[in-house]
């Protein structure tokens, strides 16, 4: 029998970005807020002590900040036909695990978004007609637009430290010549710090993005530039650029986390508690499973705790998230035969390419550098930056070059025909390690009618409850775009005159591989829109059908962007907090009538 604990006015599943922002935010407004996180505590000091911290076998081989996949991992498979099985090796993507999730471990780009890739199909079908979209491609409008969102946006790098370069502010121009985007939308407000140095593979990128005729600027980075003090009185130290960022946990104080910038202005509060390892198993529902009563959790002792609450906050990751809802019976599952239900629906994914130049010894671009949102990109390919009519397929993809530090086990990489092992390789290790740059087009995805999220009916997790079952598969026009940015960036690359260059994009009819890490930007599953019919919550991430029960995350967005998520999840994290606060607590209900 479940134990059952004293009320809370709100409960927090887990403790990343999306948890961290919803608990300052709630105890704010007055709340006795609880978080429940299923992994460790975990803090800068002491898992951040150097020189332990920058350990690679500890933490990019062994993995130590992500996900125990012998407790609980997803079932994969590409299509209904296929029979999915365990992924019992972490490697396309990397879940976080303890506090912080992945804000502790990712790398600290930093962007906002593309103001049409908000509305996606309407800005599709109005430009191109409605036939441009292909069938099967379930993309949507999140309903809700920059203008509303950009005083969070801002918010957000204010609480980061984000370092960048606005290219206008209120409409006046200030970023030509000084490395702002041409492309980027208006902003209320400056970058909170200048942009951070480039390295010299950078630098390179730079001038030949501008020799063949395209825009480069400087990438947002939640990398600080300088010393700074947040909005909570959380203080950050000047990046020195060790090359452990994405993956490490940051001993300068530089990279922004939910550890470094939020926890400490929560951890005095005697309305806030933090409870690790606290695995929760579902939420609850009354009898009438419109209303939720609080959660189920299993605590670090093994036993089954029941905390009731009157406000529950799903800020898992993003399949997690998923999962919960549908374990608790929150909102109808989706089925990709009919097209009907909605949790689970328009999983989504990032479409990379990547195209490596090697250089003779006198180019010295020292790889084992760098800082995880650190580079320079350009846009003149992103979102809707050009005709796509011609080209036949929906999506865009910034390209950069984000040299976040090459460590010497997993960053070695040689020029096409280089054998994989012996004293040639060797040779070719010692030759282009410090002579190379490695350049990225970080590629939107879109949203499938068969690339989906539910239960698996035959694999379960340590505690006996169904794992996650995800059916992806890359498609036609995914390749078709990989394809294109690939061929774009190729001419960066061979503005550079290197010695050899390595094409490392999509071929058709390819599949897509568990083994080969491409981000962790998972998205969709529990979509954010206008209708209760085609998404899972309403425009300010509440459940249609839960009204109680709050789901931020990229588990909300309808398709994956071009940009990295975090800063759109954070946005729209305070943009829900702000309409809990303003609205919800006054009067609670549905925030939208269906």
């Amino acid at each position: 029998m479940a134990t059952v604990m004293k009320k809370v006015d709100a409960v927090i599943v887990g403790f990343g970005w999306t948890g961290a922002i919803m608990a300052k935010e709630l105890t704010e407004a007055g709340l006795n807020v609880l978080a429940l996180e299923r992994g460790p505590m975990q803090d800068t000091y002491p898992d951040g002590n150097y020189p332990q911290v920058i350990d690679e076998l500890t933490y990019s081989v062994r993995k130590k900040l992500f996900q125990d996949i012998s407790k609980e991992t997803v079932t994969i498979r590409h299509s209904v036909n296929d029979v999915a099985l365990p992924n019992r090796q972490l490697g396309a993507f990397l879940p976080g695990n303890g506090v912080g999730g992945a804000g502790l471990h990712w790398s600290g780009v930093h962007f906002r978004v593309d103001p049409i890739e908000l509305r996606m199909r309407s800005h599709y079908e109005e430009r191109y007609g409605k036939n441009f979209i292909p069938k099967d491609m379930t993309i949507q409008d999140f309903g809700v637009s920059y203008e509303e969102l950009e005083p969070f946006f801002d918010y957000a790098e204010k609480v980061f430290g984000t370092s960048g370069q606005a290219w206008t502010v209120r409409g006046q121009l200030v970023g030509d010549g000084k490395g702002g985007n041409p492309y980027a939308p208006d902003r209320s407000d400056h970058f909170p710090l200048e942009s951070q140095k480039n390295t010299y593979s950078a630098q390179l990128f730079q001038k030949a993005a501008n020799d063949v005729g395209y825009k480069p600027y400087n990438l947002p980075s939640a990398n600080t530039s300088g010393p700074y003090t947040n909005p909570y009185g959380a203080q950050m130290g000047p990046c020195n650029f060790c090359g452990f960022c994405s993956g490490y946990v940051c001993y300068m104080y530089s990279k922004a986390s939910p550890n470094v910038n939020i926890l400490p202005a929560l951890k005095p509060l005697p309305n806030f508690e933090l409870r690790p390892n606290s695995h929760v198993l579902r939420v609850n529902l009354d009898s009438s499973k419109t209303r939720a009563t609080g959660v189920t959790y299993v605590d670090g002792q093994g036993r089954e705790i029941e905390q009731p609450a009157d406000l529950v906050i799903l800020g898992a990751f993003q399949f997690h998230n998923v999962r919960l809802m549908l374990l608790s019976g929150i909102g109808k599952p989706y089925d990709p035969i009919t097209g009907e239900g909605v949790v689970g629906k328009n999983f989504a994914y990032q479409n990379m390419a990547t195209i490596k130049a090697y250089f003779d010894k006198d180019v010295h671009t020292n790889n084992f550098i760098g800082a995880g949102g650190n580079g320079v990109a350009v846009d003149d390919f992103n979102a809707d930056n050009f005709d796509h009519g011609p080209h036949g397929f929906v999506g865009g993809s910034p390209m950069w070059v984000n040299q976040a530090g090459s460590r010497p086990i997993a960053g070695t990489s040689n020029p096409p025909g280089t054998p994989a092992w012996g004293s040639a390789w060797k040779k070719a290790t010692a030759d282009y390690y410090t002579h190379q740059v490695s350049m990225d087009a970080h590629g939107a995805h879109q949203s499938y009618r068969g690339n989906y999220l539910d239960l698996d009916p035959v694999y379960r997790d340590a505690y006996g409850l169904p794992l996650l079952r995800m059916t992806f598969d890359w498609q036609e026009n995914d390749i078709k775009m990989n394809r294109f940015m690939v061929e774009k960036m190729g001419k960066i690359a061979e503005a550079m005159n290197p010695k050899a260059i390595a094409l490392l994009g999509k071929k058709v009819g390819e599949h897509f591989n568990t083994a080969s890490y491409q981000t962790t930007h998972l998205n969709g599953g529990a979509i954010m829109g206008t209708d209760p019919k085609t998404s899972a919550l309403n425009r300010y991430l509440q459940s249609w059908d839960v009204h109680n029960v709050f789901v931020p995350g990229a588990s909300a967005f309808p398709q994956g962007l071009g940009y990295n998520p975090t800063g759109l999840v954070a946005a729209l994290t305070y943009w829900s907090a702000r309409a809990i606060r303003e609205q919800y607590l006054k009067n609670p209900g549905p925030l939208v009538q269906a």
